[in-house]
C-alpha cells in the first residue's frame, strides 16, 4: 500500500505528540517524555539549587508539572527543549523568591553562592569539576545558565534565547562575558595551578 509504514518501522512520537497525549491523561506518554529530559533537567538544578536531593527532585517534578499546565503555549514552532528549560528557569527563580519571602530575585546580578545560605557539598566525581562548578556558581545566575545550556547541553544560542526569554544577541554577549569571568575566577581560585588548569580543560572539552 502506497504511503504505508513498513512493519517494525513505526515513527517515534515527537515531543509535541507526547505532550498532547500526556495532557489527556496518557501516563505512558508522560513517562516517555519525562525519560527523555529527566537527566538534563535534573542536571540543570543540581548546580543551582540546594544540594539536598529532596529539593532538587521537587524542582524537577515542579518543572514537568508546569510543563503540562503551560502546554497551550507550545505549538511546536521552536524547540521543546528550549520551552522546557524556560519553565525550569522560572521554577528556579520562584524557588529562591519563596526562600527570600517573595523578594524579587535578579538573576542578572545575584549568583548561586549569594542565594545559598549555608555551605554546599558538591557531588562532583573529579576535583577539577568540583572547582569548575564552584567558580561557575560565582557567576550571575543568568550567565551561569547560558553557559551551561550552551556548552554542557549543546543548545544553540537561539535555543538558549528561547529558554531564557531574551534576544539571541543578549545570549551571545552573556556567553562571551561568562567565559571571561569564569577564566578569571579559575585563575584567582585558591587551588594548585595544576588543578586550576585541569578545571579549565574540563570546561573546554564539554
Amino acid at each position: 500500500m502506497v504511503g504505508s509504514v513498513p512493519s517494525g518501522m513505526e515513527t517515534e512520537p515527537t515531543d509535541l505528540d507526547l505532550l498532547q497525549s500526556w495532557s489527556t491523561g496518557d501516563r505512558d506518554a508522560a513517562s516517555t517524555l519525562i525519560d527523555r529530559y529527566f537527566e538534563a533537567i535534573a542536571r540543570f538544578f543540581q548546580n543551582k539549587a540546594r544540594p539536598d536531593p529532596a529539593t532538587q527532585d521537587e524542582l524537577v517534578q515542579s518543572t514537568f508539572a508546569a510543563c503540562v499546565e503551560a502546554r497551550i503555549r507550545f505549538r511546536g514552532d521552536g524547540s521543546f527543549r528550549s520551552f522546557l528549560y524556560s519553565i525550569a528557569y522560572n521554577v528556579l527563580r520562584k524557588h529562591y523568591e519563596q526562600r527570600r519571602k517573595s523578594e524579587r530575585v535578579d538573576f542578572g546580578t545575584v549568583s548561586i553562592v549569594d542565594l545559598r545560605t549555608g555551605p554546599s557539598t558538591l557531588a562532583a566525581r573529579k576535583a577539577e569539576r568540583t572547582l569548575l562548578i564552584q567558580c561557575m556558581q560565582r557567576l550571575p545566575v543568568e550567565m551561569q545558565t547560558a553557559l551551561e545550556l550552551h556548552y554542557w547541553e549543546g543548545m544553540t544560542s537561539a535555543e538558549v534565547a528561547v529558554a531564557l526569554g531574551v534576544p539571541v544577541g543578549t545570549v551571545k554577549t552573556r556567553i562571551r562575558t561568562a567565559r571571561l569571568r569564569l577564566r578569571d575566577a579559575l585563575t584567582a581560585a585558591d587551588a594548585p595551578p595544576a588543578l586550576r588548569q585541569a578545571a579549565a580543560e574540563e570546561f573546554e572539552k564539554n
